[in-house]
Order: C-alpha cells, then sequence, then structure tokens
C-alpha cells in the first residue's frame, strides 16, 4: 500500500509539473516534450487505477500519434513565437474571464459531486464483477451506452479544434505556384498551343 501511494504522489507531482511546464514554455518543441511526459504519468496513474485499457490508449494513441504529430508540426511550420505573442495582451482579459468561468464551473461541479450523499454509490456503480465482463467491455459499454452523446460531443469539439489549430497556423506566401484544377480543365488549346510552319533546312 506505502509503494502504491508513494507512486500516486510520484505520478501526480511530475503530471502537475509537466502540466504547468507545457503552458509556460517559451519554446513550442519543449511544451510537446513536456506534453508527452503528462501522457506518460497520466498512463502510470491510470494503471494504478486499474484501468490498463486507458493507460494504453493513452500511451499508444496520444504519445504515439498526436503528440509526435504535434512535434513534426511545430518543427516543419517554422512558427514565430514573436509573431504569435504579439496581441498577447489585447486578449488577455478576455482569456482571463473565460479562464475563470471553467474553474468555476469545475470547482462547483467537483463540489458538488462530493456534497452529494449518492457520491459513493455513482463510484461503485461502474465497476462491474472481474469474473463476468472484462474491463475493455466495461468501457464500451458505458461509452456507447449511458455517455455516447458525450462521446459524439466530445468528437465534435474534437473536430472544431483540429480545424482551428489548422486556421491559425496557415499562412499565405508569396511568390509560390499553385496548382489550379479547375484552369487545367478548362483550358484551350489555342491558349498554351502555338502552331508554327517551318520550310524544309530552315530550322526553328
Amino acid at each position: 500500500m506505502i509503494i502504491q501511494t508513494l507512486a500516486f504522489y510520484l505520478f501526480s507531482s511530475v503530471t502537475v509539473f509537466a502540466a504547468v511546464m507545457v503552458i509556460s514554455s517559451k519554446n513550442p518543441v519543449h511544451s510537446v516534450l513536456f506534453l508527452i511526459l503528462a501522457f506518460f504519468n497520466s498512463a502510470g496513474l491510470f494503471v494504478l487505477l486499474g484501468a490498463e485499457f486507458l493507460a494504453m490508449i493513452l500511451v499508444v494513441v496520444y504519445v504515439g500519434a498526436v503528440a509526435v504529430l504535434f512535434m513534426f508540426v511545430v518543427m516543419m511550420l517554422d512558427i514565430n513565437i514573436a509573431e504569435l505573442k504579439h496581441g498577447f495582451l489585447q486578449y488577455l482579459p478576455l482569456g482571463g474571464v473565460v479562464g475563470l468561468i471553467l474553474l468555476l464551473e469545475l470547482i462547483l461541479s467537483l463540489g458538488g459531486f462530493i456534497i452529494s450523499s449518492q457520491s459513493q454509490s455513482s463510484i461503485a456503480a461502474p465497476r462491474p464483477n472481474i469474473n463476468e465482463v472484462t474491463n475493455t467491455e466495461a468501457i464500451g459499454n458505458l461509452i456507447y451506452t449511458n455517455y455516447i452523446y458525450f462521446f459524439q460531443a466530445a468528437g465534435l469539439i474534437l473536430l472544431v479544434a483540429m480545424i482551428g489549430a489548422i486556421v491559425l497556423t496557415h499562412r499565405s506566401r508569396e511568390n509560390v505556384r499553385k496548382q489550379n484544377i479547375s484552369d487545367q480543365i478548362n483550358r484551350r488549346p489555342q491558349d498554351t498551343i502555338e502552331i508554327k510552319k517551318v520550310t524544309t533546312g530552315s530550322g526553328v
């Protein structure tokens, strides 16, 4: 029991530290590396809770795909950090208000859950009998039956976030040749081909 407690405090402290460094690092590459560290320690916390499936999903999907993709995108885009910081103070009040509202919502949700008399029963309810159903089957039953609407809403939120990230990182560059499919299909031979009659022996 002591080893589990020490492991919990170790994983949780490193996770909180890595999460703070993700949003406070000046270099975006360092932020991605701290994000990977936070994912690994979160997976360790899931293992301590007995959710091995979630731990493996966190490592395989997020660390193996999403975080590495973030790393390659940040390195290939060559983001100008000074340009990103430009106008930060202009949106700081609005961002602070939104962050405060989210913090209050989290506090109220957590406080209401702790105060509720049914909190202990709701914690014990999703845990199935080990002999009857596996951990993966129990998660699938919960996600795709009781929480299907929340699951779909989370997917839509991730889709909007992905589109927003693409829009924010897209930059229009000048003097770059771009392919226009409609112009290529609709072009006429007389616009692109010039036919000249060359007499024999005179050359071009």
